[in-house]
Formats: structure tokens, C-alpha cells, sequence
């Protein structure tokens, strides 16, 4: 075989899947991609179950975390280890159907000064899941929430996380997801820094993945907390950021006393729920990062 017939053979795409206690959802995810011909590279936060021998026995690179690094953080790790011209960041409760990364290559010859290329997500339900708004978009910022489809490619502010795919020069001269944010608004802020660099958010319908939303790590205690006090801080985060009103003291106060509201029913998902929330916003007027959460700074 010769040189340039092993050079056209070589894959032009790497998917990047970061796992933390994923081992019930990455079967269908890595199968999926084994049958499109993606090589992939697990990135796993310090998993507690099966997910690292349940990569490797599916022929997956992986790439193994001192402990949860966070989601953002964690694709950065995937990307820098990727060899491909493009990579594929896909969510391990993300199943891509077939010929989705084929479609989305094409679009990317189609549209060279594209940044990012989002297929369309549908979920559970058979709804379609395309963000009708964005805190951080500076157009069609589309208040209401109106779901409006697209009936064709077309360009927006923003797409979700779960699934895109980008040239992974691109990525990097962009310094990937903002290694600030632990989890939450880090999809947000990479498309209003593609967008800001002139480069077009391009909508690939043809290209189908289903998500199992929500289904990425497994259950335990504490993790509704958690969640809700990454939501909170990462909002507030991005807004100060991009030079937006601060959320964060009408998040604490109204968080703070639906906890309190909460505590009086007994319901811990409740408390969970509202006091991350409120935690987490205190914790941005206080100065607190999400790193020094973690234990990562």
C-alpha cells in the first residue's frame, strides 16, 4: 500500500466522550460510532464503575483523569490528545445515527468558515431539541423561548453541547471550553467566541443523534446539589464575562427562600434543588471559584 493510499485511508475525525460513572450509557454511544468508522477517545473523570474497562474493551483510546476535571476541562484533555483534522464532542447518553458524522463532515467542505457544526439532537420523547435563546447570543436572543425549527442548514447563535463537531485547529486557536467553568454555560460561551471570531454556527438536520438527556453519569447522593451549585456560579460567571446584569443576588434570594419553603415539606430533592442554587450564587458574590469547589485550583 502506499504512502498516500494509507494517508487517504486515515481518519479525518476523532470523537472526544467524557465519561464520569457512565458505563450504563457508553455501550450504545461508542457501538454507534464504531459502525459510522470514528475512532474515539474516552475521557474519564475519575470513574468509580466500569466506564475505563468498558471503553477499552470497545477498542477506545482512553485518556484517565486524576479525578473529575469537569466537563469542559475534561473535552479539552480529549481534544489535545486527538490527531484528526476534526473532532466530534459527543455526550455518552448521545447515540449518532447512521451517516450523521458523514453529513456533518459534508457540511463542513460545504461551509469552510463554519466553527461549529450541530446535527439535530432528538430526544427521548421524539422531540426535536434545537435552543430557541441563549443568555450570551447577540442576535435572535428570541425571549419568549418560541421553538421555531429550521427547515433546512442554517445559522444560529448557539447550539447545544451534547453534540458538535468542529476543526480541531479551530478549536484550539479558540482556547476550547473556558477551563473556568467546571460544568454548565461552557457550550454557551464557546459558540459566542466562535461567533465573536467571525466564524458561522451552522444547523446540519440531516445529521441525526439521539440523547438520552440527563442519562450522561449515574445517580449519588449529593449530585442535585451539586449540579444546581455549578448551574447557579457558571451563570453568573458568564455574565459578568460578557458584561451582563449580575444574576446572582436575585438568584440567592429567591433560591434562598424556596429552600427555606422547601425544608417545611421535607422533600430532600427539594432542598437539594433550590439550596445548590442559592448556594452557588452566594458562593459568586463571595469571590468563590468553581475550581476551589472541586478541590482543583
Amino acid at each position: 500500500m502506499s504512502r498516500g493510499s494509507r494517508d487517504r485511508d486515515a481518519p479525518v475525525v476523532t470523537a472526544i466522550v467524557v465519561a464520569f460513572d457512565s458505563a450504563h450509557a457508553l455501550p450504545e454511544c461508542l457501538d454507534a460510532l464504531r459502525v459510522e468508522g470514528v475512532p474515539v477517545i474516552v475521557v474519564d473523570n475519575a470513574s468509580v464503575d466500569e466506564s475505563v474497562a468498558l471503553a477499552e474493551r470497545m477498542s477506545a483510546k482512553v485518556v484517565r483523569q486524576a479525578r473529575n476535571e469537569g466537563y469542559g476541562r475534561a473535552n479539552n484533555a480529549g481534544v489535545r490528545a486527538a490527531g484528526t483534522e476534526f473532532v466530534l464532542i459527543v455526550n455518552p447518553d448521545v447515540t449518532v445515527e447512521e451517516g450523521a458524522v458523514a453529513a456533518l463532515l459534508d457540511a463542513a467542505r460545504r461551509h469552510p468558515d463554519a466553527g461549529l457544526l450541530a446535527p439535530q439532537i432528538v430526544e427521548p420523547s421524539g422531540r426535536v431539541f434545537f435552543q430557541p435563546r441563549s443568555l450570551l447570543a447577540k442576535r435572535l436572543p428570541n425571549p419568549a423561548g418560541r421553538l421555531v425549527l429550521p427547515e433546512g442548514e442554517a445559522c444560529a447563535p448557539f447550539f447545544s453541547g451534547a453534540c458538535f463537531l468542529m476543526r480541531r485547529d479551530v478549536f484550539l486557536e479558540l482556547g476550547g471550553f473556558d477551563e473556568k467553568i467546571f460544568l454548565f454555560y461552557e457550550d454557551d460561551d464557546l459558540c459566542r467566541r466562535i461567533e465573536d471570531s467571525g466564524r458561522s454556527l451552522v444547523y446540519v438536520p440531516q445529521a441525526v443523534v439521539r440523547h438520552g438527556r440527563g442519562r450522561s453519569s449515574g445517580r449519588r447522593p449529593g449530585l442535585v446539589f451539586r449540579s444546581r451549585w455549578h448551574q447557579a456560579w457558571s451563570r453568573a460567571y458568564v455574565s459578568r464575562k460578557y458584561g451582563l446584569p449580575n444574576p446572582a443576588p436575585s438568584m440567592f434570594a429567591v433560591n434562598a427562600l424556596k429552600t427555606l419553603l422547601a425544608c417545611l415539606t421535607f422533600r430532600r430533592s427539594l432542598i437539594e434543588r433550590y439550596g445548590g442554587s442559592a448556594a452557588g450564587a452566594w458562593a459568586f458574590m463571595r469571590g468563590r471559584d468553581a475550581l476551589s469547589q472541586e478541590g482543583l485550583s
